[in-house]
């Protein structure tokens, strides 16, 4: 087992639509490679845990890598997994734009980090925090 974590900005800020379409399609294809993850967006920042077998993990990176309505992409963690942190997502999702996000259990202000933040590059464990936050919340 892999995992990869990285952050990328969109091009243009999503609209809601548009990240109900990029979040179905990514659950189709990412169930059909057997990759599952976490995905966050915030003012038109993503950060994505993705996680499976190493060659379907960095495939999928790559095409990622390739989508025009991305830039920046920066690698923040990767490597060798025991066993999944997301084993029953095909892709967990959160807007952390969403006005509920202030009633999320243990909640805190470090959400309102830029996800392409120096935070973040300075200790990349609190990417993993970030997104395990939520999905013990999310479930």
């Amino acid at each position: 087992m892999f995992f990869l974590v990285y952050v990328s900005s969109a091009v243009k800020p999503f609209l809601q639509s548009e990240l109900l379409d990029l979040l179905a399609k990514s659950r189709e294809n990412n169930a059909r490679l057997g990759i599952t993850g976490m995905l966050l967006y915030k003012d038109g920042n993503f950060m994505q845990a993705l996680e499976g077998e190493e060659g379907a993990v960095q495939a999928l990176y790559a095409r990622i890598g390739r989508d025009p309505r991305h830039r920046g992409l920066l690698t923040l963690l990767q490597g060798p997994l025991e066993e999944r942190q997301f084993p029953d997502w095909s892709m967990g999702f959160r807007d952390l734009n969403a006005a509920d996000v202030l009633s999320t259990p243990g909640y805190s202000e470090f959400v309102n980090t830029p996800l392409m933040g120096k935070e973040f590059s300075s200790d990349q464990t609190r990417c993993q925090k970030l997104l395990l936050t939520f999905k013990r919340n999310m479930q």
